[in-house]
């Protein structure tokens, strides 16, 4: 089996980060995955398409799963390379699945975002109907774009990039005299500024209601949003505690420490992998609800808030926060959903699964 991968992220890679997991759980069940890059952004698509060919020589017959999201294939979002390394696939003979890891076309009302939009939903549409295979890390009927009567393509959910032996077995070890907020990754410039602000404006409507609250925040731009949440919490009473890029067992080490998990990236889905990492865990979770969300993230401990509604995404946190009763049903509700969806076991589980259909 083999992991087909495009242009790599930075400074952290979640999707090869991911596929490494997924790995080292199907080693476990006796089927080993190599996972590749194709070089494109090295050598450009020509020489990219041409190694590719030489490297597929032998894979006629072998499972090879690519992996999409749109800034994969293309730095701009029109990943028609993908389109042409699944062709290479085809030509060489190679069982094709696919891994749809960002299945919603970007919005945006401009001519390029529209043009954009059309080109990912068509480069989509024709490996969806390609595929021998489909995964997709959301529920399938949260995507417009795939046939509604389809059975073709199953959900499995992502993992939380964390080693599976070293996760919390039930209960958090706050030692701190106040409630813990973790936020775990803040998404980067243009959107960094605007997403401080929510965070701050969330927690501080929360500290009003209930006195006493620390924010912690960790991994991708959290140390580039200090200084925009701190201007935003002055004054609010909220202690904020900015941890940077963690190791894997030091972010559970994080988790471990905070009561509750706050997600305002959008709607929470099961393509998350922060939120993932955070239910693993076994916190509760407070987050936005949308077309995204849809089992098994909503079987885990999450309370939600519609969309863009800040006021009532701080209402729902400062409840969870203040009843311990409630905060304790929503984390063996995260216990429960990371052993029936969201562990690495489970997940190559669900690879074999749908691999293995007749």
């Amino acid at each position: 089996m083999i992991s087909l991968l495009g242009m790599r992220d930075s400074p952290v890679d979640a999707i090869e980060d991911y596929c490494t997991w997924v790995s080292r759980a199907l080693e476990r069940q006796g089927q080993p995955m190599q996972i590749l890059h194709v070089p494109w952004v090295e050598r450009g698509w020509f020489s990219a398409l041409a190694w590719l060919w030489r490297e597929a020589s032998n894979w006629r017959g072998r499972w090879v799963i690519l992996h999409y999201t749109a800034l994969m294939w293309s730095r701009r979002g029109f990943p028609v390379g993908a389109l042409a390394v699944f062709w290479v696939l085809r030509l060489r003979g190679a069982r094709r699945a696919v891994v749809f890891h960002d299945a919603m076309p970007y919005p945006g009302t401009r001519l390029v975002d529209r043009m954009r939009r059309i080109c990912q939903v068509g480069v989509m549409r024709a490996i969806f109907r390609g595929a021998d295979r489909v995964i997709t890390t959301i529920a399938p009927v949260c995507l417009s774009w795939i046939p509604g009567r389809s059975e073709k393509a199953i959900c499995v959910p992502v993992g939380g990039n964390l080693p599976q032996e070293s996760l919390p077995v039930d209960s958090n070890c706050n030692r701190h005299d106040k409630k813990t907020v973790a936020i775990f990754s803040v998404t980067g410039a243009p959107q960094l500024e605007p997403e401080s602000a929510e965070i701050a404006h969330v927690v501080a409507r929360a500290a009003k209601q209930l006195p006493s609250i620390r924010l912690m925040v960790f991994g991708r731009n959290s140390e580039e949003a200090g200084e925009p949440l701190r201007r935003s919490l002055n004054g609010t009473g909220v202690e904020l505690s900015v941890l940077g890029m963690l190791a894997p067992e030091e972010i559970i080490r994080a988790f471990a420490t905070a009561d509750v998990f706050l997600f305002v990236r959008g709607p929470i889905s099961s393509r998350r992998g922060s939120a993932s990492a955070a239910i693993i865990c076994g916190l509760p979770v407070v987050a936005y609800t949308g077309l995204e969300t849809a089992p098994p993230v909503t079987e885990a401990g999450v309370m939600l808030a519609p969309e863009g509604d800040r006021d009532a995404l701080a209402d729902a946190l400062a409840r969870v926060l203040a009843d311990d009763a409630l905060r304790a049903e929503l984390r063996s509700r995260s216990l429960a959903a990371r052993d029936k969806y969201f562990s690495w076991d489970r997940i190559a589980q669900g690879y074999m699964q749908v691999l293995n259909r007749g």
